[in-house]
C-alpha cells in the first residue's frame, strides 16, 4: 500500500505529463552549474591572479559532490518524496551560487562549490527518480527527456549569462542568476508529488520486461547484474569523455580548430561548430534513444548506441582531419554517448522495481563519476606516446566492450533477474495489461 502522501490512482491520466515537465524545468535550472561553470573561469582569474588550474579544482568538487551524494539523496526521495528534497536543493543551488559572488578565497570557492553540488546532485537525482517511478511504462523516453533538460538546459541561459558578465561582472551573473535559478527550482518542488506504488494488475502497460520485485539498495549491491550494468557505464562514460573532452586540443592538432566550415548555410569555426553540435545532440539523443528503447528493448538499444559511438571514435580519429568531417563525425560522437543518462536509469528500474528506484538509479549515476577520475588519464596517455592514436583507440575498445557485453552478458543476466522476480507464476511484462496507456 502506498506510503502517506503518496499520490491516488484517481489523479488524471495526463497529471503525470505535468510532474515530468517540472521536473525537466528544475533540471534545467541547475543546468548552469556544470555547463556554464566556463565561461566564469576567466574572469575569476583575472580578477584575483588564481591559476585556473586551482580554480577548476572548485570543478571537481562541484562533479565529485553531484555525483557521489546522489544515492543518499535518491534515499531521501524514496523515503520521503520529492518535494523536501528538491526543496532543500533549490536552496543549496541558489545558495552555492551566492556565494561564488562573494568568494574571495579560494577555500571559500571550494565551499560554494561543494554546496553547489550537493545541491545539484539532489535535484538531478530527484527529478530522474520521480520521472521512473511516475512513467513505468515509458521509462526510457521519461528519464532522457529529463536528462536532456540538464544536458541542453543551459542552451537558453548561456548568452545572457555571458552578457551580463561582461556588462556587470562575473559576480553579478553568480548572484542574480543564483538568486533567480534557485527560486524557480523552489517553485518547481512545491508541485511536485510523490508518483503512486501500483498494486499488481494497476498501472500502464510496458513494451520491456520488468521486475515484480522492488529490490531495495542493500540487495542490489549484492546483485552481480548491478555491477555489470556499472562497469559498462563507466566504460561507455569514460570512453567517450576521453575523446570528447579533449576536442580542443585535438581540433588544434588536426591544425582545424579556426578553419571555417559551412553547412547548411551556417558558418563558423570547426571547433565552435562542433562544441555547437555537442548541446544539441547531446540534449536530443536522450530522449530518443530512450524511446527507442522502450519498444525494442534496453540491451538491444545500447549495443546499437555504444557500437556507433565505437565506429564514430574511429572514424573522427581517421578522418577528423577534414574540417567538415570533423564537425559531422563530432556530432556521432556526442549523439551515440549522452544516451547513457536515459538508458541505464531506466534499465535499473526496469531490473530492481520502482520503489527503491531513486536510490537505486542514485547508485548507478555514481558511474559518472568513476568515469570522471579516468579522464585525466587521456592526457598521460597522449603525452606518453606523442599523438592521439592511443587514446582514440583505447576510447573506440571501451565502446565496443560495452556494446558486446550488453547483448552477451548484461542481456541474459538480466532475463535471469526478472525470471527470479516472478510472482505467483506471473511474468513482470504482465503487469498493468489491463490498463490504458496515456
Amino acid at each position: 500500500m502506498a506510503s502517506a502522501g503518496a499520490v491516488t490512482l484517481g489523479r488524471s491520466p495526463y497529471f503525470r505529463w505535468g510532474q515530468l515537465v517540472l521536473g525537466i524545468i528544475a533540471m534545467a535550472m541547475i543546468a548552469n552549474l556544470q555547463y556554464g561553470w566556463t565561461l566564469f573561469v576567466n574572469p575569476i582569474a583575472d580578477k584575483h591572479g588564481w591559476s585556473r588550474a586551482a580554480i577548476q579544482v572548485a570543478f571537481t568538487i562541484f562533479v565529485l559532490t553531484e555525483t557521489w551524494l546522489v544515492p543518499i539523496e535518491g534515499y531521501l526521495v524514496d523515503r520521503f518524496g520529492p518535494r523536501p528534497v528538491v526543496l532543500g536543493g533549490g536552496i543549496l543551488c541558489g545558495l552555492g551560487w551566492v556565494l561564488n559572488s562573494y568568494a574571495d578565497s579560494l577555500t571559500l570557492l571550494y565551499i560554494a562549490a561543494a554546496i553547489s553540488g550537493v545541491g545539484a546532485g539532489a535535484v538531478y537525482g530527484t527529478c530522474v527518480g520521480n520521472a521512473l517511478k511516475w512513467f513505468p511504462d515509458r521509462r526510457g523516453l521519461a528519464a532522457g527527456l529529463t536528462a536532456a533538460g540538464f544536458g541542453a538546459g543551459s542552451a537558453v541561459t548561456i548568452v545572457p549569462i555571458s552578457m551580463m558578465i561582461k556588462a556587470q561582472g562575473y559576480e553579478a551573473a553568480f548572484l542574480y542568476f543564483g538568486i533567480g535559478q534557485g527560486i524557480i527550482v523552489l517553485l518547481v518542488a512545491l508541485f511536485l508529488a510523490r508518483a503512486p506504488e501500483h498494486k499488481r494488475g494497476e498501472g500502464p502497460v510496458a513494451h520491456v520486461q520488468q521486475s515484480r520485485i522492488d529490490y531495495k539498495p542493500s540487495e542490489v549491491l549484492k546483485r552481480p547484474v548491478f555491477w555489470v550494468m556499472y562497469a559498462m557505464f563507466v566504460m561507455v562514460a569514460a570512453g567517450g569523455l576521453m575523446a570528447t573532452a579533449q576536442l580542443g586540443p585535438i581540433a588544434k592538432d588536426f591544425k582545424i580548430d579556426g578553419v571555417p566550415v559551412e553547412i547548411m548555410g551556417l558558418v563558423l569555426p570547426a571547433l565552435t561548430f562542433a562544441l555547437a553540435i555537442d548541446r544539441v545532440l547531446n540534449g536530443l539523443t536522450r530522449p530518443f534513444f530512450g524511446w527507442v528503447s522502450d519498444r525494442i528493448g534496453r540491451e538491444q538499444t545500447m549495443f546499437v548506441a555504444f557500437a556507433a559511438e565505437a565506429v564514430g571514435i574511429l572514424c573522427l580519429y581517421q578522418f577528423g582531419q577534414n574540417p567538415v568531417a570533423f564537425v559531422i563525425l563530432t556530432g556521432l560522437v556526442f549523439f551515440a554517448w549522452g544516451e547513457i543518462y536515459s538508458l541505464f536509469p531506466s534499465t535499473c528500474a526496469d531490473t530492481f522495481g520502482s520503489k527503491y528506484a531513486a536510490a537505486n538509479a542514485g547508485m548507478l549515476y555514481t558511474a559518472k563519476g568513476t568515469a570522471s577520475l579516468l579522464v585525466p588519464l587521456s592526457s598521460a596517455l597522449s603525452a606518453a606516446t606523442g599523438s592521439w592514436h592511443a587514446v582514440f583507440i583505447v576510447a573506440s575498445i571501451m565502446n565496443a566492450i560495452a556494446a558486446l557485453m550488453a547483448w552477451f552478458v548484461l542481456r541474459p543476466m538480466r532475463r535471469a533477474q526478472m525470471d527470479a522476480s516472478r510472482v505467483d507464476g506471473v511474468p513482470a511484462a504482465s503487469v498493468g495489461a489491463s490498463a490504458s496507456r496515456v
